[in-house]
């Protein structure tokens, strides 16, 4: 048992850094999004929403080509000594934060939509600036929106299997997550092992879908019931 205790602190670290560098990036792609209603808006909407339905193994794979020592997005890097970032902790890192994208600029974008016209004119109104309706009332008003991002992106990360393989396959202590040692205990026919790690993320997954109902329950079911 002593062992896995590198792996879990690996998975969630990974979940946990992915989760933090989402937050700050989905606030002003989902605010954005939230706020455009033409067809740059549905493009970049799509291509945001491109993970949810891709193969893990298909972005895995392109991922595992553009962090490649041949890739040209790797040429200023190259420059400063790193010759490549796929099987890195790094690497996992970005491939992290495309996967999981979705999840987090998704309800951000819903929370956004939520606080309405009317708050962010009145804010106008009274001579608040861009930014100070953003922080004084938009983000206030969304902030259920972000317990629910931050909740769904760290799960999903910690459920990462298919991109965590291709572009980190499983070094110890560098890139060998949860999901990765549940395979390599099934491959090596450990059942006992792989039984007790599936039963983990099992419970974890349950734990944060009810978490979500009563979040939900919370904040959309119980003010309606007391209009």
């Amino acid at each position: 048992m002593t062992d896995l205790v590198p792996v879990i602190w690996l998975t969630l670290k990974l979940a946990g850094v992915t989760t933090a560098i989402l937050l700050v990036i989905a606030t002003p792609l989902a605010w954005w999004l939230a706020r455009t209603q033409g067809i740059a808006g549905q493009v970049v909407g799509a291509l945001v929403a491109l993970p949810i339905v891709l193969p893990p193994t298909v972005l895995g794979f392109y991922l595992l080509i553009a962090l490649g020592p041949a890739s040209p997005l790797m040429a200023p890097l190259q420059a400063l000594g790193v010759r490549t970032l796929a099987f890195t902790f790094t690497g996992l890192v970005i491939g992290s934060l495309i996967y999981s994208l979705p999840f987090a600029v998704q309800p951000l974008r819903n929370a956004f939509v939520a606080v309405g016209d009317d708050n962010l004119d009145a804010a106008a109104t009274l001579g608040a600036t861009g930014r100070q309706t953003f922080l004084r009332v938009a983000f206030p008003l969304a902030a259920p929106g972000y317990v629910v991002a931050a909740i769904l992106t760290f799960a999903h990360t910690i459920g990462e299997f298919g991109v965590v393989l291709m572009i980190g396959g499983a070094i110890p202590g560098v890139t060998n997550v949860l999901s990765i040692e549940i395979f390599k205990s099934v491959e090596a026919l450990e059942w006992g092992r792989a039984h007790m790690l599936a039963a983990l993320l099992t419970a974890f997954g349950f734990a944060v879908v009810l978490s979500l109902l009563r979040l939900e329950r919370r904040f959309l079911v119980a003010p309606l019931n007391e209009r």
